[in-house]
Parts: C-alpha cells; structure tokens; sequence
C-alpha cells in the first residue's frame, strides 16, 4: 500500500441508482480537492483518487 501521509482518500458512493461514484482528497480532515470526472465503479473512482493523491505528493498538484 502507498503512503499517502498526509493525505487520506475518501470515496463517496453514488446519491442515486445510476449516478456515478465521487472521491475526496483530506489533508488533516480538511478537504483539499473533490473529483471532477464521471467515474462508473469504485474501483475507478479509487484508481483515480489515489492518482490525484499522487501528483500532490511529488508535488505536481502545487498551486
């Protein structure tokens, strides 16, 4: 398993039958960013997520 120290990944089921699945990325609980794609599975919306989470970390994610 990565580190995603400090980092933590949240994935959000969908609100209704046929909607899509959601992530949120939490730095120390505090929400830092929120997908923004159509993502069909949770194990999409993970794979996705833990990208983001990626990018944060090597520092890609810098604004």
């Amino acid at each position: 398993m990565t580190n995603t120290h400090p980092y933590t990944l949240e994935i959000l089921p969908p609100k209704a039958e046929g909607a899509s699945y959601q992530w949120a990325i939490r730095k120390s609980g505090k929400l830092v960013q929120r997908s923004d794609r159509t993502l069909t599975s949770e194990a999409k919306a993970h794979e996705n997520g833990m990208a983001q989470i990626e990018k944060l970390l090597s520092g890609a994610g810098d604004r």
